[in-house]
């Protein structure tokens, strides 16, 4: 893999700042973003004072523990636009979630909010190693979903040549990648995973493609899978990290040359990492519920936003800002199995850490006899493969590494649905 670490004269100033100087803008910011939300979403008004707090309390970064939390259901009782803190007619851009778990939740930005974001954006892309001029293959989906356009909005900030194929035509994402030989990909992983296998059924070489930087967010992924993904494309796989609340894709990412943990872009969002059964902050570096507070949006202010993640904050490395580790699960994708916590990701280590099978993968949980069983779907890697074998040696890794007994099936390959965004993990039959 090339190396791709940018050029330092290259980073924003407050990318090297100190810490003082970074907590001096946070304070700042903090104290206008909490008036604004205060003084323009009712939301905000009726949920601080019913907490008897006002933004004059706030002085030092400290007292935002005082203010109340705002959880998705906030923003779905105030469909569509009840969050917004602009009239409607300031309002350049919507955004909205798929709404497929209950009502869409209902984002704005305004002029001044998209230039940030594309800033903190093509800061990513930069982090990731790309400069202006390099050609980007943009597959993550268009729409009212925040990802693909949250990408191009950067990318033209960066000045890249972006290439806007958004999601799914899995042929024509490879015929593409080889016509016109993209620097950098940004993409689901298990999408990637799809982009991968059409590869293989094209007969082409994926370490020969022109990729030499893959940007990888949406959904939770491991670094055994970045691993995977790395020794198949001889490309560099970095995270990013975002959610439409917040911003959407931007929020964070990894820097290339130390791929320790995703940089927060700090000066634009104030992280914390909370209890996610008590809400109380937990100790420096513990793992816990990231939970986020804008500093700098106009249209849609958000104020200590449960993002429901599972990751800790760690000091800044190749950045000044803080680092949040990979996002190991989420607090409400939580298995919780015959007494014991299963996430997604964990299932994924143990089939990455078996020689043999493919990283595509779907838990089915289902309740016979009123016991909570769960079965694993995964596919062998080739077609002469002992299914059998491959079953007991994951089941037994799972119950060796996570503690729980489960049903393993190792279909042939390609039997496991195959993902054209976010994959679809769990299947949940247990009524």
């Amino acid at each position: 893999m090339k190396d791709l670490t940018p050029d330092p004269g290259t980073l924003d100033p407050i990318e090297k700042a100190s810490r003082d100087e970074i907590t001096a803008l946070q304070t700042e910011r903090m104290r206008w973003s909490l008036q604004h939300a205060y003084d323009n979403v009712p939301h905000y008004r009726q949920s601080f004072d019913t907490a008897g707090v006002h933004p004059s309390d706030f002085r030092m970064l400290s007292d935002l523990s005082r203010f109340p939390f705002t959880q998705k259901a906030d923003l779905r009782a105030n469909y569509p636009f009840g969050m917004f803190a602009v009239p409607r007619d300031q309002v350049a851009r919507i955004h909205a979630s798929s709404g497929t778990t209950g009502q869409p939740t209902v984002v704005g930005y305004t002029q001044n909010d998209l230039t940030n974001w594309g800033a903190v954006v093509a800061r990513s892309l930069r982090a990731s190693g790309l400069k202006p001029g390099d050609l980007l293959h943009n597959a993550y989906g268009y729409g009212l979903f925040t990802g693909g356009l949250g990408i191009h909005l950067g990318a033209d900030a960066l000045g890249l040549t972006t290439v806007p194929v958004s999601g799914g035509m899995t042929q024509r994402q490879v015929r593409l990648i080889e016509d016109f030989r993209p620097k950098g990909i940004t993409v689901t992983p298990s999408y990637a995973l799809s982009v991968l296998d059409e590869y293989a059924a094209q007969g082409l070489d994926p370490r020969e493609s022109p990729l030499e930087v893959g940007i990888f967010g949406a959904e939770p992924w491991t670094n055994a899978m970045r691993q995977e993904i790395e020794a198949a494309f001889d490309m560099h796989a970095v995270d990013i990290y975002g959610l439409s609340e917040v911003m959407g894709p931007g929020v964070a990412n990894e820097c290339v040359e130390t791929k320790d943990g995703l940089h927060v872009w700090e000066d634009h969002f104030y992280p914390e990492i909370v209890d996610p059964a008590t809400g109380e902050p937990v100790a420096e570096g513990e793992r816990g519920e990231l939970v986020f507070t804008s500093l700098t949006k106009e249209a849609f202010p958000i104020i200590r936003y449960r993002t429901r993640d599972l990751t800790r904050l760690l000091p800044g490395t190749a950045r000044s800002m803080r680092r949040m580790e990979k996002v190991t699960g989420r607090s409400d994708d939580m298995i919780i199995l015959r007494g014991v916590n299963v996430f997604p990701t964990q299932i994924e280590e143990s089939i990455m850490a078996t020689a043999g099978l493919a990283p595509h993968f779907q838990i089915e949980l289902s309740r016979p006899d009123r016991m909570d069983q769960m079965a694993v779907l995964c596919e062998a890697a080739d077609q002469t493969s002992d299914s059998d074998a491959l079953s007991r040696a994951l089941a037994d890794h799972i119950k060796q590494t996570v503690g729980i007994s489960v049903s393993v099936t190792v279909g042939p390959t390609g039997s496991v649905a195959r993902s054209q965004g976010k994959a679809v993990r769990i299947i949940d039959n247990r009524g």
